[in-house]
């Protein structure tokens, strides 16, 4: 089993014993996903000395203040790592008010250019913006063709076809495990087989309310993606690392990780 989409850096976890959890699990494989340039380079150093531990470069839209000069050029190092599978987690976030929309955009549009430029897919981080995303991402297709992930998929089953025609991928956690996530548990039936994905977005969104996430639950996860689309579960393990390593190829270049 694979987590497309977890973070280490920061979050207070024990290792090596919460590494071995996570293995224990059946888990083989995760995804370290960067939001800043430190926590990219903490990601790396993680991934080089653990088998089945990958890692993305880039800045999340709200980590924009205070970046240094050469922040672009330090995550264009980081990436061309052979265990950098992706430029991300990169995006829009409106959540928040008095949020520069023009300075996410400008990021935004400046990290799909290196993913173009180093042949990499994106991870993206899409939150309270689905019209500026799903345009953006329109008028920039051409920046599109390594594929990219719409991580934590969450605008709603009535979009998930117009990002699909795009190439896109869509990841889903914890929140499909929720007793108010409807609009999660109907986009992950609406999903295309050949595009669906599991993440936990570590340590958030655990599907034990109030308890940290870890890589740990992708289990819990995959029962209930098989659970909500009716389908054996063995054959979405199966898709799920299909699609991860047609997605996110150097999985598959750095090495056998497990089933």
């Amino acid at each position: 089993m694979i987590d497309v989409h977890a973070h280490f850096a920061g979050e207070g976890y024990s290792f090596p014993e919460e590494w071995e959890r996570i293995r224990a699990a059946g888990v083989t494989s995760v995804i370290l996903a960067g939001d800043t340039v430190a926590h990219s380079a903490w990601h790396k150093e993680f991934a080089e000395n653990h088998e089945g531990a990958f890692f993305t470069a880039g800045v999340h839209p709200s980590e924009l203040e205070n970046l240094p000069r050469d922040w672009l050029q330090e995550i264009e190092m980081l990436a061309r790592h052979p265990k950098c599978v992706a430029i991300g987690e990169i995006g829009l976030d409106y959540h928040y008010e008095n949020t520069d929309k023009g300075a996410q955009k400008a990021a935004f549009l400046a990290q799909l250019e290196l993913a173009d430029r180093l042949s990499l897919p994106v991870q993206i981080h899409s939150r309270d913006c689905a019209a500026d995303m799903l345009a953006l991402l329109k008028e920039h297709a051409a920046l599109l063709k390594h594929g990219f992930l719409m991580h934590c998929y969450s605008h709603g089953k009535e979009m998930l076809g117009a990002f699909a025609a795009l190439g896109g991928y869509f990841s889903f956690g914890g929140t499909v495990c929720f007793k108010n996530g409807r609009r999660t548990v109907e986009s992950a039936l609406a999903c295309p087989e050949e595009r669906l994905l599991t993440e936990t977005d570590s340590p958030y969104l655990s599907p034990f309310r109030g308890e940290k996430n870890s890589p740990a639950n992708i289990p819990v996860i995959m029962r209930r993606l098989a659970e909500v689309r009716g389908a054996d579960e063995e054959q979405i393990k199966t898709a799920v690392r299909r699609n991860a390593e047609r997605l996110f190829p150097k999985i598959k270049e750095c090495g056998p990780c497990g089933p």
